[in-house]
């Protein structure tokens, strides 16, 4: 998806954009991610006082596996966005915080949106908020049903006190 900056910047019409991503690559890049839908973009870009303007929304389904449990679970992604584009040569060597310069005319936004989408997943992503996990010797999946394993944790430096006090 190329958008040309110098032409969006000199003039002032609103263009509206709308796409649909493959979304395959996340698999590659988080390994905790089991499927993906496309994509969906709906964006418009316009150019004012020298400056293009891209704003729009993507939008996309996820199926995570969760942290603690490994279970798969669903999460749908809505990433709203305005970016802002300048040509460098019309910088002047001012560095407006907002405005990312541009080295050509024309602009690949994919990888803008890629990095839109990685940034809005959650990093711990969670079946549910009270998901209680795997055990960490068996392996059961404590959401749904307990295991006999012993989860005392003693500290080995005081695990001979254990032996002065009989269990009545």
């Amino acid at each position: 998806m190329e958008i040309n900056v110098r032409d969006l910047a000199a003039k002032g019409a609103k263009v509206p954009f709308q796409t649909s991503l493959n979304a395959d690559w996340l698999q590659q890049v988080r390994k905790d991610i089991i499927s993906a839908s496309p994509i969906d973009v709906k964006m418009t870009a316009w150019g004012e006082e020298g400056i293009a303007h891209v704003e729009g929304e993507l939008t996309a389904d996820v199926e995570l596996a969760c942290s603690r449990c490994l279970e798969p679970t669903k999460q749908h992604v809505v990433v709203p966005f305005h970016e802002r584009f300048k040509p460098e040569a019309a910088m002047n060597g001012s560095e407006e915080e907002d405005i990312i310069p541009v080295d050509e005319d024309k602009l690949e936004f994919e990888p803008f949106l890629e990095e839109m989408l990685m940034l809005a997943l959650p990093f711990v992503p969670l079946c549910a908020e009270d998901c209680k996990g795997l055990c960490h010797s068996c392996g059961t999946n404590l959401n749904e049903q307990k295991c006999g394993c012993n989860t005392d944790r003693i500290d080995p430096r005081l695990a001979a006190l254990k032996d002065l006090f009989p269990k009545q």
